[in-house]
């Protein structure tokens, strides 16, 4: 399965026409403060040019410090964050959520701004609505130019389904729990189908995948660390992976990933780990709430 891409910054195309580098760096987990903010920095040192963060993250000012500090022109980054359940009342509720996030990462606009998550169990009874009304505000900030593009998080095939009973502009991403462990195939056919990027976080099974043996002998095989593998099975699939880490040397060695390919033995051994690993939260089951308690 070639790719096109052979760097950080070659990209997908999104449903409108912007383009999207095709690996971004992830935050999640990511403390704000130093850790955070030297993982960012070395991202970009490494040539990363897309990051990912979000509201609930609690870590948008380390990284909107460590681009400021960067140097690099901001049309050449590409900035993803995420609203969170906590502010999500109402229309209105939602742009002051966006706003408060651009305060906190210090930039005029995002370039890709999502639902993190599509079923608060304090709104589970009407997320129809919720989600309707959120993204009405969404589509006035893509309006606006100040998100140069809009999608989702961790929505499966029926809150897709509701969204777009009234939405005006459709979502042109959903970031979701993707992995050879966990392949999606269902959400991630609907995705294809209706011109949505999938994005893959925790594209390395939140490092469970790392230990596994059937990854462990390919790794070996292409002289290759087991990351490695798993980030070129995303790009081999057509996924955007955001892999994260706060040590310097896998940050860097996580984005040598264009000097290789994997055969179709490989793939037939990673596809059959289907199921084996951890799977995604279900947000119809999960008790996330509104609140949380380690925002900056």
């Amino acid at each position: 399965m070639l790719i096109k891409a052979n760097k950080l910054t070659d990209s997908y195309t999104l449903a409108n026409n912007n383009e999207i580098p095709v690996i971004g760096f992830g935050t999640w987990q990511s403390a704000n403060g130093e850790e955070a903010y030297n993982a960012v920095k070395w991202a970009l040192e490494a040539g990363y040019r897309h990051l990912d963060t979000a509201a609930v993250y609690g870590n948008e000012t380390s990284v909107g410090q460590a681009i400021k500090d960067s140097g690099i022109d901001r049309e050449d980054l590409f900035i993803t964050t995420k609203l969170w359940n906590y502010q999500r009342n109402s229309y209105d509720d939602t742009l002051h959520a966006f706003s408060d996030s651009l305060t906190r990462l210090e930039l005029s606009y995002v370039d890709l701004y999502l639902i993190h998550w599509p079923e608060p169990i304090e709104y589970r009874d009407h997320w129809q609505k919720l989600n309707a009304d959120s993204w009405q505000a969404m589509e006035t900030i893509y309006q606006d130019g100040r998100a140069h593009a809009i999608g989702v998080s961790n929505f499966r095939q029926k809150h897709l389904d509701e969204l777009f009973k009234t939405a005006k502009v459709a979502p042109m991403v959903n970031q979701i729990f993707l992995n050879p462990g966990d392949q999606e195939k269902s959400i991630v056919g609907y995705n294809k189908a209706h011109q949505i990027l999938t994005e893959a976080y925790s594209p390395l099974g939140t490092g469970n995948l790392l230990k596994n043996a059937a990854i462990a002998k390919i790794a070996a095989k292409h002289d290759r660390s087991a990351a490695q593998i798993l980030i070129r099975w995303n790009l081999e699939h057509g996924y955007l992976p955001l892999p994260k880490s706060t040590h310097k040397e896998f940050i860097q060695s996580n984005a040598d990933v264009f000097d290789f390919q994997l055969d179709d033995e490989d793939h037939l051994a990673l596809d059959q780990l289907d199921g084996q690993e951890k799977q995604h939260t279900d947000p119809h089951e999960h008790n996330f709430h509104k609140t949380v308690a380690f925002l900056d």
